[in-house]
């Protein structure tokens, strides 16, 4: 017999050791496997979160002048930090647009005004990032006078699919293949730098 086995009753000790361990491992497993669809039950599936489950976002990162994108519903979400010059430049560009009051577009009742935000954090602009024409993402530009968007161009968002060209609330101009503005999906705050996009309080 070697030194290292130790034998009671019998048994050699070791093999008892094994088969406890063997034992408490497989009731484990089994007790995880039986536990799991309950866990799994409650969080949100794939197929929950393209139907149109809420997303939330920490905006805290957001510089003034950035732009940040996040998925909702399979689609990319952005959240732009405007500058105070960004959103003093809004009420210059009525004539330009086509839709300055966003009659004809699609956002909730809070955002149905020029800056498309929810007033009380009006320098966030949530907007959906497809074009309206036909399902492009369009590009940030942000600088104003853009060389090769022209002396005018007061910055926003350019789509290089057909040159629709939109503000920096997502306003749709004249003149351009798009037909309305961005979509503003339904989002809230919970904190200043936490919202949830595709969920609202029906905030006014």
């Amino acid at each position: 017999m070697s030194q290292g086995a130790v034998v009671m009753d019998g048994v050699d000790e070791r093999k008892r050791r094994f088969l406890l361990t063997a034992t408490v491992a497989v009731g484990g497993a089994a007790t995880v496997a039986v536990a799991w669809p309950f866990v799994a039950s409650m969080m949100p599936s794939e197929r929950a979160k393209a139907a149109g489950a809420p997303t939330e976002v920490d905006i805290s990162r957001i510089e003034p002048g950035m732009l940040a994108t996040f998925e909702w519903r399979g689609t990319p979400v952005w959240v732009v930090n405007r500058t105070p010059e960004m959103l003093d430049r809004l009420s210059t560009l009525t004539e330009l647009l086509a839709d300055p009051q966003s009659e004809t577009s699609i956002q909730p009742p809070y955002a149905k005004n020029p800056t498309r935000s929810i007033q009380s954090h009006a320098k966030y602009l949530i907007a959906v990032g497809v074009c309206t024409h036909l399902g492009c993402t369009p590009n940030y530009r942000r600088e104003v006078g853009a060389a090769d968007l022209g002396a005018d161009w007061p910055g926003g968002f350019f789509c290089p699919c057909h040159g629709s060209k939109f503000d920096m609330a997502a306003r749709v101009f004249k003149g351009v293949p798009a037909p309305t503005n961005l979509v503003i999906p339904p989002y809230q705050y919970l904190t200043d730098t936490r919202l949830i996009i595709g969920e609202d309080s029906k905030e006014s």
